[in-house]
């Protein structure tokens, strides 16, 4: 079993593979099975350090080799300890952080979730429920709830961080929610937090995936700190020894640790001077209307994007347009009810489409040409959109 990871423009997937010599009509199903086998059993290293450190629990996402991914495995250890820890009067804080120093979390197993959604095995839905099931405990923490997201964290890692109280990004921070370019959705509470950002810039980086770094991740909301990684030593010994800290109480202390903080404190957002064209360009009332405004626009940065999202998934982009329209205006419990329905809906009421050809093209054969079905945006029906959203009646997510 080897792990690898596959590379393409702003996107990076981290996903596990094992080569397998069967026939075709049981690839799938023996290639599944060598992955569950994987995710399930013990390699020696657990793959989720679950600790007490004073009057904090920490935990310490632990698969540094590949970059310290989210499988069911871990989620099934983190949401019973984080729900013991919440009502521990002996616990005071939660602190969150990946090993290894170049990851926090680089998102889900994408590779297994796809073999899984191939032959209908429950992973495909089990992954999801828990996942999201996860972020909705953190998001409704009572305590306070600190992730430490230095290194790359995306995907299924924005989910383990965005919705607690504080996120502490360090230059090291690389952040994208790229899931457009393989066939999928920005999830785990993407349709919460990107469109609370400030004005179009939530939608631009679900749409294009593009990649935020370091003292950028604060300055766009997404963190709420930004701490020298030098320092995060001293921030975490000084926290978990907090007894019965209020918000505010952390809050101070994590400012005064980002007041000593001053790598590239004197360069601007890297968005800086884009955020008005981001407001005007991305304010179209559909997806052609955004391509549309980029096209006409004729500003060099307009024509970038509009070259980035030709290479999307255009279901993908239709379904993103529609998840952070809907969800402005949803709670986050909501939100994750809706974002289960649109992950079923690319496991199975799209199967053979956008999802499975995405994960090929980038992380199978990595010819990094993803055969779009449908091709372009006009082909997609509203009607195929609406029926992603389409209630599960007894299936869907419970919170």
């Amino acid at each position: 079993m080897t792990s690898n990871r596959a590379i393409t423009g702003q996107v990076t997937y981290y996903y596990l593979h094992s080569p397998i010599a069967v026939s075709p009509r049981l690839r799938s199903i023996h290639r599944l099975q060598r992955i569950q086998a994987h995710m399930m059993s013990s390699h020696g290293e657990p793959e989720v350090l679950l600790d007490k450190v004073g009057r904090a629990g920490v935990i310490t996402m632990n698969r540094p080799k590949v970059l310290n991914a989210l499988n069911l495995t871990m989620i099934r250890q983190i949401l019973p300890q984080l729900k013991k820890w919440e009502n521990d009067a002996e616990t005071d804080i939660v602190i969150i952080k990946g090993a290894g120093g170049k990851a926090f979390c680089a998102g889900g197993d994408i590779r297994a979730v796809t073999e899984a959604g191939k032959v209908g095995d429950s992973l495909a839905q089990d992954f999801f429920r828990e996942e999201y099931t996860l972020n909705n405990t953190i998001g409704s923490f009572k305590k306070p709830y600190i992730a430490f997201i230095g290194g790359i964290t995306m995907g299924g890692g924005v989910g383990l961080s965005v919705h607690g109280r504080f996120r502490v990004a360090t230059e090291k921070t690389l952040f994208a929610m790229p899931e457009t370019a393989i066939g999928l959705f920005p999830d785990v509470g993407g349709g919460y937090f990107l469109p609370r950002l400030q004005g179009k810039l939530g939608l631009f980086l679900a749409l294009t995936g593009f990649r935020l770094k370091g003292r950028d991740v604060q300055r766009a909301g997404v963190a709420t700190h930004f701490v020298d990684s030098v320092k995060i030593p001293d921030l975490e010994n000084e926290l978990v020894d907090f007894k019965s800290p209020s918000d505010a109480e952390v809050t101070k202390v994590l400012d005064s640790y980002q007041n000593q903080s001053s790598i590239d404190s004197d360069k601007p957002f890297v968005l800086d001077k884009h955020l008005h064209n981001i407001d005007r360009l991305f304010s179209a009332s559909s997806m052609e209307g955004i391509m549309q405004n980029l096209k006409a626009d004729g500003s060099e940065f307009a024509k970038k994007q509009a070259e980035v999202l030709s290479k999307m998934s255009p279901t993908s982009l239709k379904i993103t347009y529609r998840q952070l329209q809907a969800g402005a205006t949803l709670s986050l419990q909501e939100v994750l009810v809706m974002e289960y329905r649109l992950s079923q809906a690319c496991m199975v009421k799209l199967r053979g489409c956008d999802f499975y050809e995405g994960v090929r093209a980038v992380l199978v054969d990595k010819d990094q040409s993803p055969k779009w079905n449908p091709s372009t945006l006009e082909e997609v029906s509203e009607q195929s959109v609406d029926e992603c959203f389409s209630s599960l009646g007894e299936k869907d997510l419970t919170l």
